[in-house]
């Protein structure tokens, strides 16, 4: 089992900045962000691997950067210029080979 404490989010006003952090219990493989936006299905911001090799929504990229600190299993996403459909509940995902595991959700409201 692998346990994940998320922190961040919160209140922004459009254009501001966010980070979120997303610590691991243990080593992971990959470890990322997705977002569930309301009344949408949820769906993948950005990942990383434990070697450095990121993926990232079209709809962030230029404004997200995903990093991770390996030795500390932590996952970071900062987010800048932030818009009004940022809003979501942004939840951590760390996965390997054979599993794959969620933090709880911290919500993200983008409004002015």
């Amino acid at each position: 089992q692998v346990q994940l404490v998320e922190s961040g989010g919160g209140l922004v006003q459009p254009g501001g900045s966010l980070r979120l952090s997303c610590a691991a219990s243990r080593s992971i493989f990959s470890m990322g962000w997705y977002r569930r936006p309301p009344g949408k299905q949820r769906e993948l911001v950005a990942s990383i691997t434990s070697g450095g090799n990121t993926n990232y929504a079209d709809s962030v990229k230029g404004r997200i950067t995903i990093s991770r600190d390996n030795a500390k299993n932590t996952v970071y996403l900062q987010m800048n210029n932030l818009k009004p459909e940022d809003t979501a509940v942004y939840y951590c995902n760390a996965r390997n080979l054979n599993c794959n595991y969620w933090g709880q959700g911290t919500q993200v409201t983008v409004s002015s």
